[in-house]
């Protein structure tokens, strides 16, 4: 059984960091990507990035340059790196894997889930 389980979440002022994790069990070899989304408040389930078996990676407009999506394979390990936060980040943040399109730019389109862990940035 795949399983999903997010940790890291907090709360952090504009402009710092904060690194979220993913214990992504059983999708070694099982899964053709992993990624992260979001949702924020009254907003749709926004792909943020993601890492393809085929070594693609995708990066929302939103947040290329300023978060790095990683991962130990040996120890199904996702990380989400946020660098230079804004407001406009807070949300919660999904870990997904499993993607049924590519690039996977909305919630919808990763068949499995977690159930999330809360970013909130500060002005």
């Amino acid at each position: 059984v795949i399983r999903l389980r997010e940790s890291g979440g907090g709360s952090v002022k504009s402009g710092g960091s904060l690194t979220l994790s993913c214990a992504a069990s059983n999708t070694r070899w099982r899964v053709n990507c992993l990624g992260w989304f979001r949702q924020a408040p009254g907003k749709e389930r926004e792909g943020v990035a993601a890492s393809h078996i085929d070594g693609s990676t995708y990066y929302a407009d939103s947040v290329k340059g300023r978060f790095t999506i990683s991962q130990d394979k040996d120890k199904e390990q996702l990380y989400l790196q946020l660098n230079s936060v804004k407001p406009e980040d807070t949300g919660i943040y999904y870990c997904a894997a499993a993607c049924m399109s590519w690039p996977p730019v909305s919630g919808g389109d990763f068949t499995y889930s977690g159930q999330g862990t809360q970013v909130t940035v500060s002005a």
